[in-house]
Parts: structure tokens; C-alpha cells; sequence
């Protein structure tokens, strides 16, 4: 699997199926990602229907990444043994091509070219069958791919010097033949591996998996173990300088984890007792003892790779241009050859030369940089903002980022680090907050799990109430049998509405069945680079708004600190979308930036939205990034690349344009010979791909808007 072609015959075949929802193929790692109803079909059938149409499929196992290894070395192989032999029948030519300008005989020169024969055909059918395997796979399943013209070119050359030869004539191929396949392999070697380096983000993020971990059994014995058969709930032992095997909560121990494969801090994290560990980081000075919470596939490490991998198999815009531009092109590239061969033998050229140009336009014509146009770019910039720790979820995601002009904040837990502190703790009546804080542990929002948070250090025994409902941008309510309680904002919770006060803090309100209220004010901290990020973002043109259903009290201190002018307050969800939709009717493109259950009407209605690490699953859901970490730089970064992303794929747009306008009619009218076609479509192939790895070390700068 090469090209758009194939990517396109696999999905259309497997979309056929019945029970198959969607086919989505990721060219870079040679996978194909299938959702399909088991009740229809099975993985067996979807492998027949791939050998159908020759692709040789297995079902994805762990340990498979080997296998770009051993393709890489496989064509480093027979590159040696193309290049080996071509140096020699060069040297041989040469001596041929010396002789016709002296008194060479007839024989000699003769023997010359059945010596070329005798290295180049067994180089050629070894040297070309990566080559020859493909177009023989694509042909019996009925299609056309890159390789079917690349493998009649070489055999053209090779099979129209082996009938010179015998024939006598002066001039024979096998140097061009064997020179084409060395250039190819030498195009096809460097571009698989520079695809690697592109891709290599998810792959590179399970390599970093620990293999094996060392459990703590009741009896105070340990034992090692793979740490693929670790369960949640394990106690585990991790010593210092170890990675974690899996995502786990420290029971004793203290040390600091450097995590910036997960978060994009390149600090190191302090944890003690009761700090959450993520598999795959690596623990720093001192030895932990922690309660397994996520293994293997469930880990966030697991995660984060199956996001980028996503984002890898999507299709945006450029990438669906460049597909249906190479669903046509190999027919289209068959029909020119076979155009030129009949204008040359037309023209009374003769045969040779006649299919010596329609060779080149066969070579020549290859759909490779035109398929890699788009997808080299996008796996590149996913790798770049995944080190940056932001995870793109789909590449039409990045196209819209490219395109924003508006960021809009939410406040608590976006703007601020959403790890709010209960003022006054011990002041509140231990019954009152036991009742509040069983409610708040059934929600996910910061001032929820902060008067957790709080009582649990009060030493109350907190136990999830039943039958909670929350209700978004409004708060929790519980009907019992003397009542409804409610925990949330104090419009919600008081019977008259009443806001709770000016003072700038956000504030919880209890209201129990009996009617008595209990008042907890929350004070956050805003993340230490909010000010610096919104800066940025304002020098460059954008319009930075803060939107937030806070008081508007708390909000206004938040934007004062902040630097943002542009407030609105106290605003419900709904009130959230319709301030969306008034800056989409004015034509703004917005990114809108939150964590909440209240968040995620506005953060689908966006023209591009992010939600941090530490939000709501349905905000994350509908969110096109996740924020890891606990700063806002990303955020600047994340336009930065998307906007270079979409440059960079229009250059490598026009690299294969420009390349096509300017090759093809000098193959055509025969001022260029195969070898140098095959010298051209390799380059083509390798400039756009390596155009699009700069991404990956480009320095950027904030681009004005436009």
C-alpha cells in the first residue's frame, strides 16, 4: 500500500460489506481502521475481501510495529543488490559506449551486452519485486495502482534490451533498467522511513510502555511480571527511575514523575501518597507504592495513542482533494502513455524510441508525491502539538484552527487550573457539608471535587448519594423522601434567586430538604501563563473573549488578572451558544476553549474547539484538541503549527503540480529517458515529504490574522 489509490480501493472495498460502518486507511502506518457490526460480519471476512483485491492482511496484534523495521531492511537489500549490479553493467556500458568510437567488433560488442544481460535480469527480477508484487496484487484484484506502471516501465526497458541484444543492436538498457530500480528503491527507501519519522508520534508513545512490573502480593512477597496481565487494583511497586507500568494511585512513597510524554511539562510532577501516576512516565528519586486504577489498553498512554491515531486516519479537505486527484490518476497515466507510444510510431520515428518515451511518461507520471502531499503534513504537525502536549482528534480540526480569528475562554478550569480551594473549611457544620459533598462527589466540575476534596481532609466519611441529576450551568439535585436537596449556584439553590453576595470568589450553595442552606466560597488560581497567552494572542489580531456562567464578580477578577476586556458573565449554556452563533452571524471563525458539561453545546457550535485534560468527557468529546498540562502556551502553538500545516500542504500542492506541469510534456516529447524519470518522480516524492518534516523543528511565530 503505496498511494491514494490503494487507500481508496481498500475503503470502497471494505465499505461494501455488510455491517461495516466505516473504513478509515492510515497510509503512514499501513493500517486500516474498521467499525463494523459483528452480528454482519467478521475480521475473517474483512481480511478475504482485503486478499481479494491484493492486500495481504492480519488482524493488528502488539508487537507488529516490528515490522516497518523489517521492510526498511528488506529494501535496503535489494537497493545494495540494484546498486551493485547497476555500477557493474554501467561499466560494462561504458566500455561499449567507448568502443563505438573506435574499432570494436561486432562480437565484442556482443559479448558485452550478454554479460549486461547476464547481471541485470537476475538483479532486476530480485531488485523489482516489491515493485512487481504490488502491480501483480492490483491487477488481480481488479485495479490500477502506482506500481503497475513503475513495474511495465522496468520490464519494458529490460525486455526491449534483451531483444537488442540478441538482435545485434548498438544500443541496450540494462543500465537504465537497473539504474530506474535503484533509484526507486533509493525514493521508496527514503520515503517510508521519512513517513516514519513523521508518523512515529503513537508508535513512539507505546514503545515507551514498561514491559514488565513488579506486583506486591498480600503476604508481602513480590513478584515480576509482563505488564500487559496487570489488573486494576494490584499493588505495585515502582523503583526509582523505573517507567510505571500502569495508571495508579500512590499509596506510600515520595518522588517526582517526569510526565512530559503525557502533559508537555518538562518539570517533574511531586507525588506522594494519594497523587494519581500515569503508565508510561518515569518515576524519578524515590520508590512508590501504588494501586493499579487502568491497565495495558485502558491506560491514558493507550488513549492518547488511539487519539492521535484518529487523527491520523481522518480526512480533511486537502487530504479528500488529493484522494479523488489519484482515483483517477493511474488510468489517466495508462492513457498517456499509450497516447505518446501512438503519436511517436505516428510521426515515423520508429518503435524504439516510440516506447522509450512512453516509458519515461509511465515512470514519470507516478501519483507519489500527489498522495503525499496532505498526509505527510498532517502526521507531522499531529507529532509536533502531541510533544507540545496537544492532541489534535481530527484533521479537520487543524484545518479550522488554521482559519480562527476569535479565542473565547471559559474561566474555571480553562483559565484558571480548576483545582479551587475551599475558604474557610473547618468553619462549616459537618453535617451540612457530609450531605453537600455525597452530592458534589457524583459531579466532575472543579468546585464539586474541591468541597470533596475538602471534607475528606475534615476526616468526614464521604459516600455517593443515589439518584443525583445534574443540570448544566445550573447544579445537583436530589429528590428524597422529606425532599429536594440542591448543591450548585446560588440562583438555583435559593428559593428568591439571589446571586450571594460582590465578594470575588465563586460560590456553592446547599439547600437541604428541610430548607436549610450552607454557603462554601471557592477562591482558583489562574494558570501562571494566562496573562503572558492572551497577550500573545491579542498582539497578533485575535479577539480574546471570556466566557463564563460564573458570578460576575469572580469573572471580572479573573479577566482584570488575565488582561481580557472582553467579559461576559453568568451565562447558561444556552446563552453560551447563542453568543457563538451572534459572533458566527457576524463573521468571526471562533475557538472556543473549555472543560464543563455546561461548555459543550458552545464547544460543538465553534468553528474549532479545545477542551484541557481535566474536563468533562463530554466536553473532551466534543472538543477537536485536549490540552494536557497545566499552562495555556500550547494554545498559541497549536495556531502556530495549524496555520504552517495548511501552508506547507499547499507548497507540497504545488510541488506536485509544478512537477507534473513541467516533467510530463519532456517525457512526452522524448527529452527524458526512464532513468531520469525515475531520478524526477523520486525526488518529487522525497521533497514533498521532507517539506512537510520541517514542521517538526520549524520555528514559528504567531501569525497575524488575516
Amino acid at each position: 500500500m503505496y498511494c491514494g489509490t490503494c487507500m481508496v480501493s481498500i475503503e470502497e472495498t471494505l465499505s461494501a460489506l455488510p455491517g461495516v460502518k466505516s473504513a478509515r486507511v492510515n497510509l503512514t502506518t499501513k493500517r486500516v481502521n474498521v467499525r463494523f457490526d459483528p452480528a454482519q460480519t467478521d475480521s475473517i471476512e474483512l481480511i478475504s475481501a482485503l486478499e481479494g483485491i491484493g492486500f495481504p492482511s492480519a488482524e493488528l496484534v502488539e508487537g507488529r510495529e516490528s515490522q516497518t523495521d523489517e521492510r526498511n531492511r528488506d529494501f535496503l537489500k535489494r537497493l545494495g543488490v540494484a546498486g551493485f549490479a547497476a555500477a557493474n553493467v554501467m561499466l560494462l556500458s561504458v566500455s561499449v559506449w567507448a568502443g563505438l568510437a573506435s574499432d570494436m567488433t561486432e562480437a565484442v560488442r556482443g559479448l558485452f551486452h550478454w554479460l549486461s544481460a547476464l547481471i541485470a535480469l537476475p538483479a532486476i527480477a530480485y531488485s523489482g519485486q516489491p515493485f512487481f508484487r504490488s502491480a501483480a496484487r492490483a491487477l488481480k484484484g481488479g485495479r490500477l495502482n502506482m506500481d503497475v506502471p513503475i513495474s511495465l516501465g522496468v520490464l519494458l526497458a529490460s525486455a526491449m534490451s534483451l531483444y537488442q541484444t540478441a538482435t545485434a543492436h548498438e544500443h541496450v538498457y540494462f543500465d537504465a533498467a537497473l539504474t530506474l530500480l535503484f533509484f526507486l528503491l533509493i525514493g521508496r527507501y527514503l520515503d517510508q522511513s521519512m513517513r516514519t519519522r513523521a508518523a512515529g508520534a503513537a508508535a513512539n508513545l507505546l514503545g515507551l510502555k514498561a514491559t514488565f512490573a513488579v506486583v506486591l502480593d498480600g503476604d508481602g512477597s513480590s513478584r515480576r511480571v509482563s505488564a500487559r496481565t496487570l489488573k486494576p487494583g494490584d499493588r505495585i511497586l515502582v523503583a526509582a527511575g523505573e517507567r510505571i507500568p500502569a495508571d495508579a494511585k500512590v499509596e506510600e512513597g515520595i518522588s517526582e514523575v517526569e510526565e512530559s510524554l503525557i502533559t508537555g511539562e518538562s518539570v517533574p510532577r511531586p507525588v506522594a501518597s494519594g497523587a494519581q501516576i500515569y503508565a508510561g512516565t518515569s518515576n524519578g528519586g524515590g520508590a512508590l507504592i501504588a494501586t493499579a486504577t487502568a491497565t495495558d489498553q485502558n491506560t491514558l498512554l493507550a488513549e492518547i495513542a488511539r487519539l492521535i491515531d484518529v487523527a491520523e486516519q481522518g480526512r480533511g479537505r486537502y487530504v479528500r482533494l488529493a484522494d479523488r486527484a489519484a482515483r483517477i490518476y493511474s488510468p489517466a497515466v495508462h492513457a498517456l502513455s499509450a497516447l505518446t507510444f501512438a503519436a511517436w510510431m505516428a510521426l515515423d520515428n520508429g518503435w524504439e524510441p516510440a516506447l522509450t518515451a512512453a516509458i519515461a511518461v509511465l515512470i514519470i507520471t507516478c501519483p507519489c508525491a500527489l498522495a503525499l502531499a496532505v498526509p505527510a503534513v498532517q502526521v507531522a504537525a499531529t507529532s509536533r502539538l502531541m510533544k507540545s502536549g496537544v492532541l489534535i482528534k481530527s484533521p479537520d480540526g487543524l484545518e479550522r484552527l488554521s482559519e480562527v480569528d476569535t479565542v473565547v475562554f471559559d474561566k474555571t478550569g480553562t483559565l484558571s487550573l480548576g483545582e479551587p480551594q475551599l475558604i474557610n473549611p473547618d468553619s462549616h457544620d459537618i453535617t451540612m457539608m457530609a450531605r453537600a459533598a455525597g452530592m458534589a462527589m457524583t459531579s466532575r466540575h472543579p468546585y464539586a471535587r474541591a468541597l470533596v476534596r475538602a471534607a475528606q481532609r475534615r476526616g468526614i466519611v464521604v459516600s455517593p448519594r443515589k439518584d443525583v441529576r445534574e443540570l448544566p450551568g445550573r447544579g445537583l439535585e436530589v429528590t428524597t423522601s422529606q425532599g429536594v436537596e440542591r448543591l450548585g449556584a446560588p440562583a438555583f439553590a435559593y428559593p428568591d434567586g439571589r446571586a450571594g453576595g460582590e465578594d470575588p470568589v465563586s460560590i456553592l450553595v446547599y439547600r437541604s430538604a428541610e430548607g436549610a442552606f450552607a454557603q462554601y466560597a471557592f477562591h482558583d488560581t489562574l494558570r501562571d501563563d494566562a496573562a503572558d497567552t492572551v497577550g500573545k494572542l491579542s498582539q497578533a489580531g485575535f479577539t480574546v473573549e471570556l466566557l463564563s456562567g460564573d458570578r460576575s464578580s469572580a469573572v471580572a477578577a479573573a479577566a482584570a488578572a488575565s488582561g481580557i476586556t472582553r467579559v461576559r458573565a453568568e451565562v447558561n449554556p444556552a446563552g453560551k451558544l447563542a453568543h457563538l452563533s451572534k459572533l458566527k452571524a457576524e463573521g468571526h471563525t471562533v475557538l472556543m476553549i473549555g472543560d464543563g458539561l455546561n461548555d459543550a453545546p458552545a464547544l460543538a457550535a465553534g468553528h474549532a474547539s479545545m477542551s484541557p485534560a481535566s474536563g468533562s468527557d463530554i466536553a473532551q468529546t466534543a472538543a477537536d484538541a485536549v490540552l494536557q498540562g497545566q499552562h495555556l502556551f500550547p494554545v498559541i502553538e497549536m495556531l502556530e503549527v495549524s496555520s504552517a500545516a495548511q501552508r506547507m500542504a499547499r507548497q507540497n500542492f504545488a510541488i506536485a503540480i509544478a512537477y507534473n506541469i513541467v516533467f510530463v510534456p519532456l517525457a512526452m516529447t522524448g527529452y527524458v529517458t526512464p532513468l531520469l524519470a525515475a531520478v524526477a518522480m523520486s525526488a518529487s516524492s522525497i521533497a514533498v515529504t521532507a517539506n512537510a518534516i520541517r514542521l517538526k523543528s520549524k520555528k514559528l511565530n504567531l501569525r497575524p490574522v488575516r
